[in-house]
């Protein structure tokens, strides 16, 4: 995998010598998170077309209005317990920095109040939530975080924004940029085993929707829905048609981040390991695709948001300082 890529402000992650392959990275970081559940405080936030989506506030943290407050978007079925989130949250604490999950619709445990879902694409919701974000925090500098298909929604929302973006900085972890080419990957050889457990979650959501609204909009059964064989079926089959799209392509052609990275205007960190078992290397945007606000940073290794590094007793989660490290950098020019 070659990229030209922009100098980074720091040396690439090296993987723990004992978690070198990236199924172990992607596996093992999940047991990285806190032993204990970080404190939150949730909010049923309202959306204009009558449906909601939960956020969950990070609790005792320092009121100082100089500290960033985070905006977190977790990845494909995804939520507050996610071994990223809680890593994440865990750290803002330890840094007196607020921070907030924004959960995509249906994320929270609970459905959602209408047919729809989420995609990889879907910007209205977190931009509505940025924005009611700086309205009750004016005078506090946000930064959002989105972790894989969070990252793809953060990156495509800055590339949107532009210059009216209301974001001091964002970062995005190990983002599908390709949608196509990262269905292809996930369902090939043995990352098949992570698209089995992102299908079984997204089959038993769509289900519930079946039997939530009797007059769902599109013709679906229970038998079609089980018999969903991988990501891309599911796209073209729900995915795309729920949300207004022609098919899987026209879903995956129009949300993909990589076309809007040029339009960034505000600091932006991409983390990209080459060894993410998720990803295609079309992921890997070029020197033309980029500009000078993108800080782009590919890992010789990390699996996907795994990014484990240290000794057998005392392993860390390399994305807690890498983050945080940029964020202040950023901040304080």
């Amino acid at each position: 995998m070659q990229a030209q890529i922009r100098p980074v402000s720091q040396s690439p992650f090296q993987p723990a010598w004992w978690l070198k392959h990236a199924h172990l990275q992607t596996i093992f970081a999940k047991y990285l998170s806190p032993k204990q559940r970080v404190s939150t405080q949730a909010e049923m936030f309202s959306l204009p077309d009558g449906d909601e989506i939960q956020l969950n506030w990070l609790t005792n943290t320092a009121s100082d209005d100089k500290a960033p407050l985070l905006i977190l978007l977790h990845g494909l079925a995804g939520d507050i317990n996610s071994h990223y989130i809680q890593a994440m949250l865990a750290q803002c604490q330890q840094l007196n920095w607020p921070a907030v999950l924004m959960h995509f619709r249906g994320c929270n445990g609970k459905p959602n109040k209408l047919p729809r879902a989420y995609h990889s694409g879907d910007t209205a919701d977190a931009a509505l939530v940025i924005s009611e974000v700086q309205r009750r925090y004016p005078n506090r500098p946000l930064v959002a975080v989105g972790y894989s298909l969070g990252g793809n929604v953060l990156l495509k929302y800055c590339g949107e924004q532009a210059e009216h973006n209301p974001l001091a900085a964002a970062v995005a972890v190990c983002p599908p940029l390709s949608l196509a080419a990262c269905a292809k990957r996930i369902n090939s050889g043995a990352s098949k085993v992570y698209q089995r457990y992102l299908l079984g979650r997204l089959k038993r959501s769509t289900l519930a929707k079946l039997q939530q609204f009797t007059d769902f909009p599109l013709p679906l059964t229970p038998q079609q829905v089980q018999g969903f064989s991988s990501i891309e079926h599911f796209d073209e089959h729900y995915t795309a048609p729920i949300h207004g799209f022609l098919n899987a392509q026209d879903y995956y052609q129009k949300a993909s981040g990589k076309a809007f990275l040029r339009h960034i205007r505000i600091p932006t960190l991409i983390i990209h390991a080459k060894d993410d078992p998720f990803l295609s290397d079309a992921v890997i945007p070029t020197a033309d695709e980029l500009n000078q606000h993108v800080h782009y940073e590919l890992t010789s290794g990390g699996g996907h948001v795994g990014f484990v590094y240290g000794s057998v007793l005392k392993p860390k989660f390399w994305l807690n300082q890498r983050i945080p490290m940029f964020i202040t950098e950023q901040l304080n020019k």
